[in-house]
Formats: C-alpha cells, structure tokens, sequence
C-alpha cells in the first residue's frame, strides 16, 4: 500500500471509530435514561466527544493498520484511549459545570466504545488479513543476513497475511542459500543494496544478523535518504534497546545506558496496578480460596495448606514465596536424599533449575492445581506485600542462582512476577538458557503492553489448561 493511500484509509477508520464512538454515548444515553433526549449540556458534551477522539486516535496513532500487531496491544490500545479520553470528558463536565450530565451514562459509554472500537478493529484486519492473503496489498522487501534469515523467512512464509513479498534474499550463509535458492533470488553479499534500491521497487530492506558493523550504518542511512523502511533484528540490539539518556554531573555530560526500565511515570503506574489488580483478584477469587485449602487437607490432611519457600527477588533480596502445597509434606526432603532420588526423581530441565513433569511427589489435588495453574494463585499476597509483581521474571530459588551464569544475574535486575514470557512460551519445552534470554529480553524490551499482553496469554493459557 502506498504511504498516501494509506494515510487516506487511516484517516476513513478514524472517522469511522469516530462514529462508532457516537453510537456507543447514544446507545449509554439509552440504557440509562430509558430514551434518546440530547438536552443542552450533553449537545456541548457531544460537541466535544468527536474531535477529542479523532484526536487521541491520531496522536496515538491507533487507527493505523499495522501488517503485524497482536490482538492484545490493540485491546490495551484502545483501553487507553478510552481511558484518558472519558477523563477528559470529566474534566469537561466540572470545567463547564455541566451538571445535568448523568456520570453513570460516562461509565457506561467508556465501557461500550471500549468494546465496540475493538471489534471494530479486529474485523478490519480480519478484512486486510484476507485480502493480503490472496496476494493483494503486499510490499516488496529485501532480506539481509546471515543463518538468522532462516528463522525471520519461515516467519514471513507462515504469517502470509503480513503481506510480505520477498523479491531479494543478500547472504553468503550456504544453509540459507540451499534451502531457499529455489523459491527467492539470492543476492551476492558485494551487491551495492543502496544502487540496488534505487534501481527497483523495494518497499522495505530486513536485516537479521547477530553482529553488527559500520556498512550497516551506511545501508541506514540510504535506505532513509530514499524513503524506503529499514528494520533491523541483530545482537546490537541489546545494547541499543538499553535505555540510554544524557545526564549530567553538575555541567559534564554523560551519555548514560541503563538496561533496566527506568520510566518513573510507567513504574508506578505498574506498582499501583498491580496493587490493586491482586486485591481484586484476592476478593473475588476467596471462595475459591477455601475450596482449594479444603480439597488439599482432604487429599494430604498432614501438610500445611500453603507452601512456603525462600525465593530471591529484586536485585538478590529474599523473601517468602507462597504456593498452594501441591505435594507430599516432606516433598524437599525427599529431594535432598541422594538414594532416593536416584531411585525414581528425575530432572528433565537443564540448567540449575529442577522441573519434573510426573514427579512422583506430586498429589492428586496438587496434579489438577498445577495442571490449570491454581496453586500460583497464593502469590498475589506476594505482590500485595511488594515482593513480587503481577508480571516479570519468575523467582528462583537461592541454590539456583548460585548455579547463574554472570550474564544470567541481570534476570534479577527487576522484580520478580506471577507470570512471564517464558509461561506464555512452552514453560518446560524451554531449554535453560533460551528462559533466561526470554526473561531478559522482557526486561531490555518492558513495557506496559507487553504486560498487558502477557497477562493476555497468562489468562489464555490457564483457560488450555497448559500448566506443569
């Protein structure tokens, strides 16, 4: 799609989740006055209810369609949107002291344009999905790389909807070039990408490598010069996504990288969430709560309900980690006995980490808790006390960290969660070393939607009953 016309359908879906958004203030206005009557105050209110939303639609950037976006960041998207748009619509109310405004209709409306504004959206990309599928609205890109580009290809080949139409591959990987040379031109590496660019219709330019040199930086800049998108997937990557800010010592400045979020803003609003995400959760789910401590003392009536275990947290604090008990009372102690172990545990994770799919150890209850993910739900205690958060790296145990390579510690640099990218990933599918490195990129890479959209999966994967 050209950039122009895509401005042009931008700018319709703004329009139309604009009017999607009217729909949904009339649609409150009836449910809870019993009829459509706009009186002077709401005309005012309305006045405002358009422009403010096209507005945050653009400055967001929301009505875009992007060729590769998860259903999650477009529900957190939109969420915010609402969020901060029905507050200014409050804001509105006392600064025009519109009093005959019932808050109640704002409520509801909030929760309507959420709702409709995202199935809105999915049945857009439904559309576009579709329609790139058939071979239409597609891009030309060039890939650059080594043995990397065999994973981003098979990526591109399976997500057809991305619209992606490979029409160069530059590599002097031979595995790369044997396996695809029948389905996409190879490219010399001496080719000159920047004339090549020039001299055909490439859309956008992929580079995947692990190193990075100083002709990419040359290839960057011809690549902007000309108009044509560059991506990149490299190792650099992991210094460059370290946050990096200039600071100063009284009037000498530092070019300074810290590769631990850093946004005050975004951090609290992450504590105050998860805060009061747990009490809620810690509510609603209580009768849940006793029907499991009771399920465990019928099944194993000699151990405590709740298991506790040192875990090591932020930075190497330490603090009491709660599960539901979900083994025999003298689980560890089994563990430690060196004969018995050899008897008949197992460990089938590498690395210091111990994990066992049919350990033996395990009770009835304790199988199905682990099996829908239950037995975590204690932790939300851990997260009211701020030990823990909602999401980030789960806690090791102390012997475990002993075992960490250096590079590993940094999984420590923040704290510790309920759920992670390596739950929503294959858990124990998951070799050792690729957990820490998915625990490390959620940290180089944090943000507030991709909790959401962690938490997204988390719920998504109970519901598959996909636990240990």
């Amino acid at each position: 799609m050209l950039k122009e016309k895509e401005q042009i359908i931008n700018n319709l879906i703004g329009l139309v989740e604009v009017i999607f958004t009217y729909f949904s203030f009339f649609l409150a206005l009836y449910f809870i006055e019993g009829k459509i009557v706009v009186t002077e105050d709401y005309s005012v209110l309305l006045l405002f209810l358009g422009p403010l939303w096209f507005f945050l639609l653009k400055f967001y950037n929301i009505s875009r369609i992007y060729r590769v976006n998860p259903y999650s960041y477009i529900l957190f998207a939109y969420f915010l949107l609402v969020a901060i748009g029905t507050g200014l619509l409050f804001l509105l109310l006392a600064i025009f002291d519109l009093d005959s405004v019932r808050r109640s209709v704002l409520v509801l409306f909030s929760c309507i344009n959420l709702v409709s504004l995202y199935l809105l959206k999915i049945d857009i990309y439904y559309v576009f999905k579709k329609y790139r599928r058939r071979g239409k609205n597609t891009v030309n890109v060039i890939l650059v790389g080594d043995k990397d580009l065999d994973r981003l290809i098979q990526k591109i080949e399976k997500n057809t909807f991305w619209g992606y139409n490979i029409i160069g591959v530059v590599t002097d990987n031979q595995e790369v070039i044997d396996t695809y040379s029948s389905a996409y031109p190879m490219l010399p590496t001496t080719l000159n990408i920047s004339e090549y660019i020039e001299e055909h219709t490439v859309d956008e330019v992929l580079f995947s490598e692990g190193h990075f040199d100083k002709n990419i930086i040359r290839l960057i800049y011809s690549c902007l010069e000309i108009g044509v998108v560059f991506r990149m997937s490299s190792q650099f990557l992991n210094i460059a996504q370290a946050k990096s800010s200039i600071q100063y010592l009284d009037e000498i400045p530092f070019f300074t990288f810290q590769n631990t979020p850093n946004n005050f803003i975004y951090l609290s609003f992450k504590a105050v969430f998860d805060f009061f995400f747990s009490l809620i959760v810690l509510l609603l789910l209580s009768p849940i709560f006793l029907i499991i401590a009771l399920a465990i003392k019928i099944d194993s009536p000699k151990g405590p309900v709740i298991f506790k275990q040192t875990r090591v947290g932020l930075r190497g604090r330490q603090f009491q980690f709660y599960k539901f008990r979900s083994m025999v009372p003298n689980a560890e102690e089994i563990l430690q006995t060196e004969e018995e172990q050899q008897e008949f545990i197992v460990n089938e994770q590498d690395g210091p980490v111990f994990k066992m799919k049919n350990d033996p150890r395990v009770t009835c209850v304790g199988r199905f808790l682990r099996k829908t993910s239950l037995d975590e739900l204690p932790q939300f205690f851990n997260v009211l006390k701020g030990d823990m958060a909602v999401v980030g790296p789960r806690p090791p145990i102390p012997s475990e960290v002993e075992k960490y390579e250096r590079w590993q510690l940094r999984r420590l640099s923040m704290k510790p969660g309920i759920t992670c990218i390596w739950q929503v990933s294959g858990r124990n599918n998951i070799p050792f070393k690729r957990w820490m490195k998915l625990d490390l990129q959620y940290i180089d890479t944090w943000s507030l939607k991709l909790d959401f959209m962690i938490i997204f999966k988390t719920i998504k994967t109970i519901f598959k009953r996909d636990g240990l």
